[in-house]
């Protein structure tokens, strides 16, 4: 009755070829398969071990009017599935039925999870369940820098943030890992970090400070029209020529005051010599006990302003860059007081 990995996160939108475009021009990722059904049709996406699935069409359109483009579905492989589905429903959340064979099981809000055979998933060059259909690679095709999706951050109401982190605990087997507690201005946000004991599943429970002055994660609720994946964070092994790259295929990403770095020359000792190369890509670095993080946030491609993303490299840091988060949620506030 415990969660090992991530098998795939889905994103519903209403525009396929504009969000696959994104994706593999934009993020590196390459296309790999294609799924048409009587409702709905699917494109599946990889690079390094993440599988993204892009769905459009008319059976998602409830989930697209409540919250617009986002993810819907987080699919898990599990040890046990059975064992795990009924944990999961004695932890409170609803059995959705099935879905191509495999049990589905609510999560928050909106989003589902999915539940898959870690032995079988695991090794599938295309996910099990639907009638995948491979698409010829690119014979330029540049391989792209992310290697896993090292978390997901999810944003739901400020009252809840314990209530959702019990429940992953009672219903998948993850463990608590970390907790912050971060003030930006008159604004303020928690976080709760679960982990699987594998390692591989981390979701980053995060929820506005009901105490004090609406701000992003508040407009973030409201504009998807409750919780929600906030964004999704890939891992990549060298985070500045990976920013390049991306922004060479039109990923944009937020800026960070020059301020920023002349706190960080001072701060963070023996790092002097690579603050002129982290402030041209506009990169944050922290350091924790085990050592140093570099992170940076995407600008999101969504009407609704919504969904994220976010690379992070890790030179032996197992943290979530407690002294980031706040420039990091700072430049989100500025990108969100800019656009109205």
């Amino acid at each position: 009755m415990t969660v090992q990995d991530i098998a795939h996160v889905e994103l519903y939108t209403r525009h396929a070829p504009t969000a696959v475009d994104y994706f593999v021009s934009g993020m590196g990722f390459t296309r790999v398969a294609d799924c048409v059904e009587a409702d709905r049709s699917s494109i599946l996406l990889r690079q390094g071990k993440t599988r993204l699935i892009v769905t459009s069409g008319r059976g998602t359109s409830r989930f697209l009017d409540q919250h617009g483009d986002g993810i819907a579905d987080i699919a898990f492989t599990c040890d046990d599935v059975a064992a795990t589905h009924d944990a999961a429903v004695a932890a409170g959340a609803r059995s959705q039925g099935t879905a191509h064979g495999c049990p589905v099981v609510s999560g928050f809000g909106d989003v589902t999870h999915t539940l898959l055979p870690h032995a079988t998933a695991s090794t599938a060059q295309a996910l099990p369940g639907r009638r995948w259909v491979s698409t010829p690679e690119p014979q330029d095709r540049q391989e792209g820098p992310v290697r896993l999706l090292d978390h997901i951050a999810v944003c739901i109401e400020g009252h809840r943030l314990t209530e959702h982190a019990d429940f992953y605990e009672s219903a998948f087997g993850m463990s608590r890992y970390s907790s912050e507690y971060v003030a930006v201005g008159a604004q303020a946000m928690d976080s709760i970090v679960v982990r699987s004991d594998s390692g591989r599943v981390t979701f980053t429970l995060v929820a506005p400070d009901p105490a004090k002055e609406a701000g992003q994660l508040d407009a973030f609720l409201d504009r998807n029209g409750g919780p929600g994946v906030q964004h999704l964070a890939f891992l990549v092994d060298e985070i500045i020529p990976a920013v390049q790259q991306l922004r060479e295929g039109g990923a944009e990403f937020l800026s960070t005051p020059d301020s920023y770095y002349d706190v960080l020359a001072e701060r963070i000792t023996g790092m002097r010599e690579e603050v002129a190369e982290l402030r041209a890509a506009q990169v944050l670095a922290d350091r924790d006990e085990w050592g140093y993080l570099l992170q940076l946030f995407s600008r999101s491609p969504y009407e609704r302003n919504t969904l994220f993303f976010e690379l992070i490299q890790r030179q032996g840091s197992r943290g979530f860059g407690s002294a980031n988060i706040r420039a990091l949620y700072e430049a989100v506030e500025r990108d969100r007081l800019a656009a109205g």
